[in-house]
Parts: C-alpha cells; structure tokens; sequence
C-alpha cells in the first residue's frame, strides 16, 4: 500500500497528474461569489458554509476519472490486480492518494477563503472540522465511483451521474455542521452523522470498488 500511494502522490506532482487542479477550482468559485450574489457581508457571511462546501465538493469530483484511468490506459491496472496486495488494498491506497492531493488542501484552504466571504471565526473552525472528516468519504465515494466506470468511453459523465447523488448526504451534514457553528449551536449531531458516513464508506466501498475492479478486469 505504501508503494501504491508514493507512486500515485509522485505520479500527481510530477506528471501533471491534478495536483492543485482541484484547489485552483476551489479558489475561483470563492472568488466568484460575491460577483454573483452582491458583496453585502450578511448576505455572504451566511451562504458561506454551504458556498464552500459545494465548492469543495465540485473541486474533489474534477480529478476523480484520473484515479483509476490512468492506470488502465498503460497496462498496470492489470498488473496490480496481480499483485500481493488484494485489490481492496490498492482501492484504499487510491482513495488516500486523492484525498492528500485533493481533499487535504482543499481543508487547508478553506478557513482562509472564508474570509473572503465573511464567515465568523467560529464557523471558521467549524468548517475546518467538518471538511477534515468529511472530505476523506468523498474521496471513498469517488474511487467506488472511479472503479464502476474504469475503461469505459465517456466515463468521466457517468462518474458524475453515479456519484453526485452519493455526495448529497456529505454536503447536507456537512455545510450543516459549519452552519450550525456558526451561529454558535450545537454541531453535535451533524458530525457525527458525518463521522458515520465516513466510518460506512471507509469499511465498504474499498470492497465494493474491489468487486467493480474484478469485474472490469474480466
């Protein structure tokens, strides 16, 4: 496993592989907001929570057809599915890989693209909690998503039609948290309905991504 995440983490800095594709996206959807919606600070502070989250989102889903895609392109997906390491491994080590070059930047960045929408500093916090635990089921979801769709023409769209609708219960709980937060209520609950997505997702999509991965490879 550790081999498969040093190759796909060297693989995204060095080969143009997404890294900071999904940050960059991130960064101009915030910026474009308040074009959009006025730059009255009651008006941004309050759509913030769930302006970023859709956002983050949006921006984890642009670099998810590169998870498994590559690989089947030249010939190694084959040779990793013969390797020791079962195909649940290798599914586990990709979701890792994308969530540090996507989804652990998009959480670094997120409190400070929230002051450019006024966000309170306890919903700053709040944010930053709620994307760390949530930001790694998308990445789960994603690469479940990735393996259905490996070697299929056009799978980019289908990824999107499969996985978006498995990303709504992340967004809802989510935003919820950085909302509840701040306005200084209790975010109890939606985290750990988030937390309990993530703990689902990390003990079964590695298995289901695993089957689709068999299936494709037949």
């Amino acid at each position: 496993m550790r081999a498969v995440l040093g190759r796909d983490l060297r693989l995204a800095v060095r080969a143009g592989g997404g890294f900071g594709l999904g940050l960059a996206f991130f960064l101009i959807v915030v910026v474009l907001v308040p074009f959009g919606v006025g730059p009255e600070t009651e008006i941004l502070s309050r759509i913030a929570p769930g302006i970023l989250w859709v956002a983050a989102l949006l921006a984890a889903l642009l670099s998810l057809d590169r998870i498994f895609a590559l690989d089947h392109e030249d010939g190694s997906l084959p040779l990793l599915a013969t390797a020791p390491l079962p195909l649940e491994g290798l599914a586990l080590a990709k979701a890792l890989a994308h969530w540090l070059t996507t989804g652990l930047p998009l959480v670094v960045a997120a409190p400070i693209l929230g002051v450019l929408l006024h966000l309170s500093g306890p919903g700053m916090l709040w944010l930053l909690v709620s994307l760390a635990i949530g930001t790694p089921a998308l990445s789960l979801i994603g690469t479940f998503g990735a393996a259905l769709t490996v070697g299929l023409r056009r799978g980019g769209l289908l990824l999107s039609l499969i996985v978006l609708p498995l990303y709504v219960p992340v967004l809802i709980f989510g935003a919820e948290a950085a909302r509840r937060g701040a306005d200084g209520l209790s975010v109890a609950t939606p985290l750990l309905l988030l937390g309990g997505i993530g703990l689902g997702c990390a003990a079964l999509l590695p298995f289901a991504a695993a089957a689709a991965l068999r299936v494709t490879l037949r």
